[in-house]
């Protein structure tokens, strides 16, 4: 069994950043990517972004060039830089991982943390 625990959420004036932290334990040795999904009520969860085994990054069209998914220095550690952010990007965040490297859609994973709320003012 994985757990996930989100932290760093909260309210925030546009164009101002936030870091989201996500705390992986249990048997985080089978896990091979991590991601970020968010979502708003009324709506279906979205990807914001992934990072697999090689650390390779894929973000959603909508967050690149202002978001970074990054490994902490604790390996059971993944973190959501988000600059710039938008009265858009409110929303619950959640943190999510697969045993396979290849996720991309929700059902794909395996683990879900709470979610944290992330709250942009205009």
């Amino acid at each position: 069994q994985v757990q996930l625990v989100e932290s760093g959420g909260g309210l925030v004036q546009a164009g101002g950043s936030l870091r989201l932290d996500c705390t992986v334990s249990g048997d985080i040795l089978k896990i091979n990517l991590m991601g970020w999904y968010r979502q708003t009520p009324g709506k279906q969860r979205e990807m914001v972004a992934l990072l697999n085994s090689r650390r390779i990054p894929n973000y959603a069209d909508s967050v690149k060039g202002r978001f970074t998914i990054t490994r902490g220095d604790a390996k059971n550690t993944v973190i959501l830089q988000m600059n710039s952010l938008k009265p858009e990007d409110t929303a619950v965040y959640y943190c999510a991982a697969s045993y396979s490297d290849y996720a991309h859609i929700t059902m794909d994973f395996n683990y879900w943390g709470q979610g944290t709320q992330v709250t942009v003012s205009s």
